[in-house]
């Protein structure tokens, strides 16, 4: 099981997430308002807090959003689990479909660190189940 930290949304494309603290989630859709919603696989993404605060214990100065993750969790290594797995927030259900992506440009973080964890620790869903979701909600990993 793990906690919502936070719930990030952009409205524009190769823009720094903001935390929303909350946010709809809208089935086969995505993040109301997300710039990166939309019907394909990465509706939302999702990032481990334990690897956020990694990075900055490197120096990185990073808010919740920097690296385009929609929900970040303190608890679950999304990284660790398979494809298919399915989380439940509230009446909200995830799956995820994919582990990491390619970076084509290297992002404002990779050039200032040398590194982002984003391509290689973030995780993609869908939205099976759609609701409000916020932060402090509780997500657990419903089916693996």
């Amino acid at each position: 099981m793990g906690t919502v930290i936070a719930v990030c949304i952009s409205a524009e494309k190769g823009t720094a997430k903001q935390d929303a603290g909350q946010a709809e989630l809208i089935v086969q859709h995505g993040l109301k308002g997300d710039a990166h919603a939309g019907d394909w696989h990465r509706q939302v993404s999702l990032l481990s807090l334990q690897k956020i605060e990694t990075f900055r214990s490197k120096g990185a100065d990073v808010d919740y959003g920097a690296f385009g993750e929609n929900i970040v969790v303190d608890g679950i290594d999304f990284a660790k689990l398979p494809v298919g797995t399915k989380f439940r927030c509230g009446v909200v259900l995830l799956e995820m479909t994919q582990i990491g992506k390619e970076c084509h440009n290297h992002c404002a973080i990779y050039k200032s660190m040398g590194d982002c964890i984003m391509p290689r620790e973030g995780a993609f869903a869908r939205v099976l189940e759609g609701g409000i979701i916020k932060k402090g909600d509780q997500i657990i990993v419903e089916t693996i």
